[in-house]
């Protein structure tokens, strides 16, 4: 669901930049997200299913009974030798998914960067912004190309930790160039689509260990990790928050994005925590032979339509689609609150450092009260809500905001705070029904393929924002129809309600782990 964007130019956010929206983009063109989207494995750690899955419906129905039931898992789990927070252990492949997310977050410190230099140096504007951010996160809708990379490619024999260091590599990559050489806006959308590259394919990575220990758990549970993963990408926003202003006016855009370049290497650092058998040679060879190439390829090409076609994974994926589809006005704002309201960067890093905290409030919101709530409620009243909510974009463009005594500052601070707490509350369910609507064997294929899906309703959402903008005539200069653009895209955000019903009904029992779907 889309709406006017919160104060601070938080577009830039793949994933994905609280959205002044009942949901957290998972797009981001720092690459803090979605995603991007969680549990203890009964399979072999990082190898991809072995057994053949038929296309029919009798044969998948089969494979799925073969699987260890809830109770099954849970009582099979020996006792844990970590410390536990919230119900997740703090093992080390725990802790680099939850640095990586870390690293995600502290990104964020050239999300202002990203956006004083398309705006102030190369001169573009709103609708030419939000176009490169969506160019810049087309890696965010190719990540189950990705997901089947690691599976079936490994590299030195790992098929984790080696994409793990390489992707922190190419991050480091992709600000050094900005850093340095980029100086136009073809080659800074290239620049940030590398970036992009690099955290998606880790967020890939981390997220199909997360799955493995998600499956089998109760949605509680599922909840936890992923609270986990998201709590750690916000704290790394927070680490960041300020600074991404206050180092755009002392020190300008070039420094901000060459401290950026060193922040990736954390990701290529951690990859040794990963507890991960390495291959031995014969395997090795048989993965990059042609032949095992090309029966892996075809298992998990089997594997993923035979998963994706079941109606309680396509009806639910399409509502998801369907509420990030809608158009935003991210763009628009960070023009208007800079060229019209003359917000600072300084300023906005403080903005920055208030949203980085409400997005942890938002993560710590739905895990002490909302994990347990079934999904269409959540939905629903964090829609209608963020709807509403967004609308009061609308006194600060008109200015009604200063007839009642609030300042342009507070209000926006205010505002942004509230916002991004409901946000990120509200997206968190999308991340674990993602996680458990995975079936074992394929988690990173899968995983990466409903959220690409989710991803792409965020982008199509973003390019339809951009097209309005454009259509009302606001631009770098004029915002006469800005209110107008604002009221459109919250009450856009309402439209997929009806839709509800295309998501699985939580059973009476949130611990039990079990769906149902009308």
């Amino acid at each position: 669901m889309a709406s006017g964007s919160s104060v601070g130019g938080d577009s830039y956010d793949e994933e994905a930049a609280a959205a002044a929206v009942p949901r957290r983009p998972p797009l981001e063109l720092d690459g803090r997200g979605a995603a991007s989207d969680h549990r203890s494995g009964f399979i072999p750690r990082y190898q991809v299913g072995s057994s053949k899955v038929d296309t029919s419906e009798r044969y998948f129905d089969e494979w799925q009974k073969k699987l260890p039931n809830t109770d099954e898992i849970r009582k099979s789990k020996p006792r844990s030798r970590y410390f536990t927070i919230s119900g997740v252990e703090l093992s080390p492949d725990n802790m680099a998914v939850a640095t990586v997310y870390f690293v995600q977050g502290v990104l964020g410190l050239a999300r202002l960067a990203v956006s004083f230099y398309l705006k102030d140096d190369l001169h573009l504007d709103p609708a030419e912004t939000a176009v490169i951010s969506g160019f810049s996160s087309l890696p965010w809708l190719i990540k189950p190309l990705y997901g089947f990379i690691s599976d079936s490619i490994p590299l030195f024999g790992y098929r984790r930790r080696s994409y793990l260091i390489l992707s922190g590599f190419l991050g480091a990559l992709s600000w050094g160039l900005m850093a340095t050489l980029v100086d136009s806006k073809y080659s800074a959308a290239f620049s940030i689509l590398l970036g992009s590259l690099s955290v998606a394919f880790s967020d890939v990575v981390v997220d199909s260990m997360v799955v493995e220990r998600a499956r089998g758990e109760s949605q509680s549970t599922s909840g936890s990790l992923q609270s986990l993963c998201w709590g750690s990408s916000a704290f790394g926003g927070i680490v960041s928050a300020y600074f991404s202003g206050s180092l755009v006016d002392t020190y300008g855009v070039r420094f901000v994005f060459g401290v950026t370049a060193f922040l990736p290497l954390m990701t290529s650092a951690v990859a040794v925590l990963v507890n991960e058998h390495r291959l031995s040679s014969g395997e090795r060879a048989m993965s990059h032979s042609g032949s095992g190439f090309i029966e892996t390829s075809k298992q998990h090409i089997r594997q993923l339509w035979t998963s994706v076609k079941q109606p309680n994974i396509f009806l639910p994926t399409l509502f998801i689609f369907l509420w990030q589809a809608t158009p935003k006005s991210d763009s628009a704002m960070f023009f208007f609150i800079t060229n019209k309201l003359g917000f600072t960067p300084e300023f906005l890093g403080r903005v920055k450092l208030v949203t980085s905290i409400a997005s942890l409030l938002g993560v710590g919101l739905y895990n002490y009260f909302l994990k347990a709530v079934p999904l269409r409620k959540i939905f629903l009243a964090t829609t209608i809500i963020g709807s509403a909510l967004g609308m009061t974009q609308v006194l600060l463009v008109t200015g009604l905001n200063r007839q009642f005594g609030i300042s342009d500052e507070w209000f926006s601070i205010g505002d942004s705070l509230i916002i991004t707490v409901l946000s990120q509350a509200s997206f968190m369910p999308v991340l674990v029904l993602a996680a458990k609507l995975c079936p074992p064997g394929m988690e990173a294929t899968l995983f990466a393929t409903l959220m690409s899906i989710s991803n792409a309703g965020s982008v199509s959402g973003g390019l339809v924002g951009a097209g309005l903008t454009q259509f009302f005539g606001v631009t770098k200069d004029s915002f006469k129809n800005l209110a107008l653009l604002i009221v459109i895209c919250n009450l856009s955000a309402l439209l997929p309600l009806p839709l509800l019903g295309l998501l699985p009904e939580e059973s009476g029992n949130a611990d039990d782990g079990e769906t149902k779907h009308n």
